[in-house]
């Protein structure tokens, strides 16, 4: 088997666990054969205190078919 990793950074505006899961849910949406995703990095937008947005950064590994 062969694997590709790629990175995404989901976002929210409530929470760090609901920026992962959006970035899981667009892997899991747009590739197929995902194996598994690590969270590397979290932050948070803090340009506008009243609008904060959780940013989770997570690499995405899925094999690659043929």
């Amino acid at each position: 088997m062969v694997f590709k990793k790629i990175t995404l950074i989901g976002t929210s505006p409530e929470s760090f666990d609901a920026a992962a899961d959006d970035a899981i849910d667009r892997a899991n949406d747009t590739l197929e054969n995902v194996h598994w995703i690590e969270v590397e990095e979290l932050g948070v937008e803090v340009a506008s205190v009243e609008n904060r947005m959780y940013q989770a950064e997570v690499e995405v590994a899925f094999e690659l078919e043929g």
